[in-house]
């Protein structure tokens, strides 16, 4: 892997939708990085996509992408059905890798993942990318340096999503998961704040879409065994609006409330978080510098585990297995 900033660290994108498209526009930004490839199911959209951002490559071949002497790593941001799939591909042609949330959707697969890349060396970075988001970072340094005493962590997640679309409206050849996806960010940002791998988890579900089939609604609850903190998750894909996740930080200090990149306190007002970085654009700079710096990152699929074998428990309990 390159190590001087004069040497670019030359991508391939795979994936073609909503987050292949978000992560080529911040990398084709990124001082040092070329994006030489793109792999995408759909070759029209992929090629409107490759245009877009000046990639002089666009296959529908992902192994011939990976296989290129121009690729040093890949972007992975495939339907996540085939997260682990795709990641064992580039895992055995040596190809570090960031992968889209969640790394699987399986606790199974996660841990075929992690030994994977014990056994390869290959690095492998999740994008998940609450840990990098100004408010999150904010708090755990924080509540890591007994400054902030979290009692209770509230999160409301909303989308209105009847019909199999992407986040910009788009038509989707696969079935989202409210779960092994969004729950995932929220579930591995509690496990992250606390810095503990150990919960008694609870979880309920209402009933599956008729054409998508799976659940519209969910509740996720979380305590942790050492401090006993809370988490709350309620869950929507029947939710009109606003979209996206909120988060009530219900602390012994304060009260503070997260949405995006913004934080603000009990009163409203804003938190000043002087030269932090947008969530996305810290979660892909960080790809890049740990491997320039050939070090694990800041998500390496090793630490996503305690969060993957909390999901596991709860959909084991929501599915009546537990």
């Amino acid at each position: 892997m390159p190590a001087s900033p004069s040497t670019p660290i030359r991508l391939c994108i795979a994936g073609e939708g909503a987050m292949g498209a978000t992560h080529a526009g911040i990398f084709s930004r990124m001082p040092g990085v070329a994006i030489t490839a793109l792999a995408a199911a759909d070759l029209g959209r992929g090629r409107q996509l490759a245009a877009q951002h000046g990639i002089p490559h666009c296959s529908d071949d992902l192994q011939a992408c990976l296989s290129r002497p121009d690729v040093d790593a890949v972007v992975l941001a495939t339907p996540s059905g085939l997260h682990a799939e795709h990641a064992e591909l580039a895992a055995r042609l040596g190809k570090p890798m960031l992968i889209e949330i969640p790394a699987a959707l399986s606790l199974a697969d996660t841990e075929r993942l992690v030994s994977l890349q014990a056994e390869t060396g290959v690095p492998m970075m999740v994008a998940h990318s609450r840990r990098f988001a100004p408010p999150h970072t904010t708090l755990r340094e924080r509540i890591q340096s007994g400054d902030f005493t979290l009692h209770h962590l509230v999160c409301e997640t909303y989308f209105f999503r009847r019909n199999n679309l992407n986040m910009f409206g788009e038509p989707r050849t696969w079935v989202d998961s409210l779960l092994w996806h969004h729950a995932c960010h929220t579930v591995d940002l509690f496990c992250w704040l606390l810095g503990e791998s150990e919960f008694d988890v609870w979880g309920q579900r209402g009933p599956d879409h008729p054409e998508l089939g799976i659940p519209m609604d969910l509740t996720v609850a979380m305590r942790s065994r050492k401090r006993c903190t809370l988490l709350t998750m309620a869950m929507s894909f029947n939710n009109k609006g606003p979209f996206g996740g909120f988060y009530r930080y219900i602390g012994e200090e304060e009260t503070y409330r997260a949405f995006r990149d913004e934080l603000t306190d009990s009163e409203g007002k804003v938190v000043d978080m002087p030269g932090a970085m947008p969530a996305f654009e810290a979660q892909d700079a960080e790809f890049i510098a740990a491997l320039r710096e050939d070090r694990p990152s800041g998500c390496d699929i090793a630490s996503v585990l305690p969060a993957m074998r909390a999901l596991d428990a709860v959909d084991r309990i929501m599915r009546g297995a537990a």
